[in-house]
């Protein structure tokens, strides 16, 4: 008698990795989400990141504001601030009371202030510059990336990169997709997140192509390229394995 097929664990993901040409490092990338067509649906039927769905407050992932990685990321988004305008961003007037949009908690964590139970950049829905993160219309409406303006976490979400320093100073890199456990405990209180939902899996591009600005600023344009090269190369002839999120339906 045959033995059925073992079934394959719900979460499975394709990897693909790499070294880089001009570092000492190995890339590493996750191709069951980079295959994907997940997109950002950011007033088309997110549920944002409280503990219930909340779509009509429009505020995606920006419920709890955003930590800065560096001193850099700080000072390209208070610049950027300084450049909004009233119509462009509902809270301008609020941060100059409040000596600006960035604040230090007591562990030394510097996070964009809270106002009214979101970020401080967030324009809520009915504001006549349009809802979402004034930042990122304004760097649409300015014809520039939203990269340049925002901080780092908000523009690399749904990517995540973890760097693996060994003792031979070889560092090892890995870009994945952003999970509830990558925000600690906090995650588990979230009733939605969007690379773990198929909802959000309804883009007309790939990922790889979709978030090409993003994956460059995170690796380099040659990286980028041996990547591309890659993915482009397997269309019509690999069977991908698919997002869980997808093979979840």
């Amino acid at each position: 008698m045959s033995r059925p097929a073992p079934e394959a664990p719900k979460d499975l993901h394709e990897w693909v990795s790499f070294e880089d040409p001009d570092e000492q490092r190995t890339w590493i990338f996750d191709v069951s989400f980079l295959l994907s067509s997940w997109t950002c649906i950011y007033g088309h039927g997110c549920q944002g990141v409280l503990t219930g769905p909340a779509e009509e407050l429009e505020q995606g992932c920006c419920s709890y504001g955003a930590h800065f990685t560096d001193d850099a990321d700080v000072a390209r988004v208070k610049a950027a601030a300084e450049t909004l305008t009233d119509e462009e961003w509902q809270f301008k007037a609020r941060a100059r009371q409040r000596r600006g949009p960035v604040k230090t908690e007591r562990d030394g964590t510097r996070v964009t202030r809270l106002v009214d139970g979101a970020c401080i950049f967030q324009n809520r829905p009915g504001f006549p510059g349009g809802a979402g993160c004034a930042l990122h219309r304004a760097a649409l409406n300015r014809g520039v990336h939203p990269l340049e303006l925002k901080p780092d976490v908000c523009w690399q979400l749904p990517l995540r990169r973890e760097d693996l320093v060994e003792s031979t100073g070889w560092v090892t890199s890995r870009i994945s997709q952003w999970e509830r456990r990558h925000w600690g405990s906090g995650g588990d209180g979230f009733h939605w997140w969007c690379t773990e939902e198929p909802e959000a899996f309804v883009g007309k591009a790939r990922v790889y192509q979709e978030l090409r600005a993003e994956l460059e600023a995170l690796s380099s344009p040659e990286v980028y390229r041996l990547l591309a090269d890659y993915l482009d190369g397997r269309a019509g002839r690999v069977i991908r394995l698919g997002s869980p999120a997808v093979r979840r339906r």
